[in-house]
């Protein structure tokens, strides 16, 4: 499946890897998983990650850091992009500059990105991807590389409970856990919350409405985002979970305003909500989805198409 894109990582000296913006941990871990193991693999390469950082996500990499990487370096190197189905949506657009491309991703195909593609959908994560692109390969798969791309499977399938999860899964995670790291840890870091989160989440559990068609949503402005004194990946990836579970609902969306714009991730447990989240430019996966949008107004009206699907298909 990766045989050309591992052509082209043996073939280039210096390799440069991209994701996704605003990254979760499928995105940080999937790039530094990859920058390890080709570290390890090629030591005489040149390999770098870069990008936007999240705090939510920091303790995911301990004592590795971004690479600040100047603009010369993209000629003569290969770009790869991870965990992207658009171009809109990577963080650092000098990948073009690159003398060659690659994408790995999982996300529903949306648009061309990359001189050399791979997507498929039936993994749960893009560390899936990457951990079947190092058994294909046969790279050298450190321990920190590995539990790097575990976190990334981990927070993507839900801790393996998301219906992306399938046998293929646990086949990958079995591989990465012939290493050493430590799981507990992981789930620690994973699923404990300071008070004042925990609190948090509470607010927003009250800021639940409901609309037609066993849909919920909750709307969070500018002002809110800045008295809540916390970020707005926090908010907005970080609170959209609070409406899941809900019995009676199918379908939950969380809107979160910023200077740049409406950030939207739709959820479903039962509809295929990509199709919405593709029209208003954004993509994903078939019940998990994102996008950005200009306004409160153009907000209401993805609101509204979530509610004719599900009453269109209830």
């Amino acid at each position: 499946m990766f045989e050309q894109i591992l052509q082209m990582i043996r073939q280039y000296p210096r390799i440069i890897i991209h994701r996704h913006n605003r990254p979760d941990g499928d995105a940080l871990g999937s790039q530094f998983g990859l920058r390890q193991l080709l570290r390890a693999t090629y030591p005489e390469k040149e390999v770098y990650a870069v990008g936007d950082m999240t705090d939510r996500y920091a303790f995911m990499l301990g004592e590795l850091t971004m690479d600040d990487v100047p603009d010369d370096a993209y000629h003569g190197a290969l770009a790869i992009v991870l965990d992207t189905s658009a171009k809109s949506l990577i963080s650092d657009d000098r990948y073009t500059t690159a003398d060659a491309t690659a994408r790995i991703d999982h996300h529903i195909f949306v648009e061309q990105i990359a001189d050399a593609e791979v997507t498929d959908t039936s993994y749960e994560s893009c560390c899936g991807l990457i951990t079947a692109l190092a058994i294909e390969g046969e790279l050298t798969v450190p321990a920190e590389a590995a539990r790097l791309l575990y976190i990334g499977m981990v927070t993507d399938s839900g801790r393996f409970r998301y219906d992306s999860t399938n046998a293929q899964t646990f086949r990958m995670a079995s591989f990465l856990m012939e290493r050493e790291f430590d799981t507990n840890e992981i789930y620690r870091q994973l699923y404990a919350d300071d008070l004042s989160r925990v609190q948090l989440r509470a607010q927003f559990v009250l800021k639940i409405q409901t609309a037609p068609g066993r849909v919920a949503y909750i709307y969070t402005t500018r002002e809110e985002v800045e008295a809540s004194g916390t970020d707005t990946f926090s908010i907005s990836r970080g609170m959209v979970s609070v409406m899941s579970d809900i019995r009676g609902i199918d379908t939950w969306v969380n809107f979160t305003e910023t200077e740049d714009g409406v950030l939207c991730e739709l959820r479903s447990s039962v509809y295929n909500i990509n199709p919405i989240a593709t029209k208003y430019g954004g993509g994903g996966h078939a019940k998990a989805s994102g996008a950005t949008v200009k306004d409160r107004e153009e907000a209401m009206r993805m609101l509204a198409d979530l509610c004719a699907l599900s009453e269109g298909q209830a």
